[in-house]
């Protein structure tokens, strides 16, 4: 199974990006990238002391993983970025307009309760509330689809893999 869309695994932080991400390329035989790794030091340190990104911080960041995206256009691949604003995937959209976006959804219950039990990562569950206000679901005229994360990683991955295949072939 193989695809040329590059997908956008997007959501709040919680969602499972790092963990359906990895698997979505793997079904589809393309590469992915961590989001998280194009952020800039600085971004990294904010979140760490609980400081919510501005829109400033994240244009570089968004830049970077747009350049990614675009590099990968017709050749698929999948790279995870929370993406939570529209003005977020229209940047994205404008670096590699052929992107694609997948969804990932969940209610704040079950992701306050995925993110108490991670470890290693840099993103407290103290900016969850932050992230939920700033969430912009994607909108109809929006290349996507949404997916639940309830169920296993592989019941998530089945389930975005059926989504993302009945989505039209890229354009760009």
């Amino acid at each position: 199974m193989n695809t040329p869309h590059v997908v956008v695994v997007m959501g709040v932080a919680g969602t499972g990006k790092t963990t359906i991400g990895p698997l979505l390329a793997a079904r589809f035989g393309v590469p992915y990238a961590e989001g998280d790794d194009f952020h800039p030091q600085a971004n990294i340190a904010k979140m760490s002391a609980g400081t919510p990104l501005t829109d400033e911080d994240r244009w570089p960041w968004l830049d970077a993983i747009g350049g990614w995206a675009q590099e990968r256009a017709g050749l698929g691949g999948v790279v995870s970025c929370s993406a939570l604003k529209r003005s977020y995937r229209d940047r994205l959209r404008a670096a590699a307009p052929g992107v694609v976006f997948l969804h990932l959804t969940g209610d704040r219950a079950l992701i306050e309760d995925r993110m108490s039990h991670r470890k290693g990562h840099f993103m407290p569950t103290a900016l969850l509330d932050s992230q939920f206000a700033t969430l912009q679901p994607l909108e109809p005229d929006e290349a996507g689809a949404a997916v639940a994360v309830t169920g296993s990683p592989e019941e998530i991955t089945a389930r975005a893999v059926t989504a993302l295949e009945a989505l039209p072939e890229p354009t760009a």
